[in-house]
């Protein structure tokens, strides 16, 4: 019997003064994704508080102030934010991938949520290489969040932007076999060759990976882009590159895809099409051939501080007899 999952992928734009004002863009979000019936709902890249598109215009000497105004606004985890979310999704029965900037101390991380559908979250993972200009802005994440989960809405999988152009990092979530595979991206950027590349690559994993693929694109309004930089050639830098849409495991889109403006698009996704596809091509099954090529991927956590002894606790000293 075919079980159907229902996909939501969100482009909306994001507020890039206020955290609390972009959480309630997507709680507002989740409310009309899971109104539809939708199962599964994934937001753009970075979407809370914003992506950094200052960092693609700005030269260097300039983004100090931009930079601490993220930092400012960015999301630790836990947090109230996330818990916030979590709820919104038991509330509602639904799966939901959720970009963040995530603050760690002293550092900021492109970070992808999974939360489930009873609002556990499931997976919390670092982009593991900004890409050009944002190397700026984020640090890097490390293999343990090269993971696929398990959810409601099945074996589900996330990698955020150009980290769908490092093939070892797609074909370590395809050896975890992943079903539905969430990609998010930032949108209104570079111009429109960034859309159409994204298409490309989310075709192509699709069809390699035999999976279901949603992906978000975020948008930006020309008052946000004014708002970003008052150039006129750099702006143009800020416009395009959205290509919010849902391929099914054939390669081709579910429902035309959102190019343009603030919307959400659904799909109904039938999971039966993933045996299908997989009985002409596992790449990481019958079609594999490991003992010629095969992946080494190490899942451990990178820590900064590594003990060879049990910690010790420093007796406090009194100041006064």
């Amino acid at each position: 019997m075919s079980r159907i999952v229902k996909a939501a992928a969100v482009q909306i734009a994001p507020d890039l003064t206020s955290r609390d004002k972009t959480l309630a863009r997507v709680l507002d979000a989740i409310d009309e994704a899971a109104g539809n019936g939708a199962d599964l709902v994934v937001f753009p890249e970075t979407f809370v508080p914003y992506y950094p598109y200052f960092s693609f215009v700005l030269p260097p000497v300039q983004q100090g102030k931009p930079h601490l105004a993220l930092y400012e606004q960015a999301v630790t985890v836990p947090s109230d934010e996330t818990r916030r979310v979590a709820q919104r999704c038991a509330h509602h029965g639904v799966v939901a991938v959720l970009g963040i900037n995530e603050r760690d101390h002293g550092s900021l991380y492109n970070t992808q949520l999974i939360l489930d559908a009873d609002g556990t979250l499931r997976l919390k993972r670092r982009k593991i290489t900004p890409t050009y200009h944002e190397r700026m802005v984020w640090g890097q994440g490390d293999g343990s969040g090269l993971k696929v989960v398990d959810t409601r809405v099945g074996r589900l999988g996330a990698l955020a932007c150009w980290e769908h152009y490092n093939p070892l990092a797609r074909y370590a979530l395809m050896t975890q076999h992943e079903e539905i595979h969430a990609a998010q991206f930032p949108g209104s950027l570079v111009g429109p060759i960034f859309a159409e590349q994204i298409e490309v690559t989310m075709r192509h994993h699709a069809l390699e990976a035999g999976c279901f693929v949603v992906n978000a694109t975020g948008w930006l309004t020309e008052d946000q882009i004014a708002s970003v930089t008052d150039d006129a050639a750099l702006q143009k830098g800020l416009r395009g590159g959205c290509m919010t849409c849902i391929i099914t495991p054939e390669g081709r889109h579910a429902v035309p895809p959102l190019t343009e403006g603030e919307g959400i698009l659904y799909a109904d996704l039938d999971m039966a099409l993933v045996t299908k596809r997989k009985r002409m091509m596992d790449s990481v099954g019958h079609y594999a051939r490991p003992e010629l090529l095969a992946l080494r991927h190490d899942p451990s956590p990178v820590e900064t501080r590594h003990l060879t002894a049990p910690e010790v606790p420093f007796p406090s000293i009194p100041l006064e007899d």
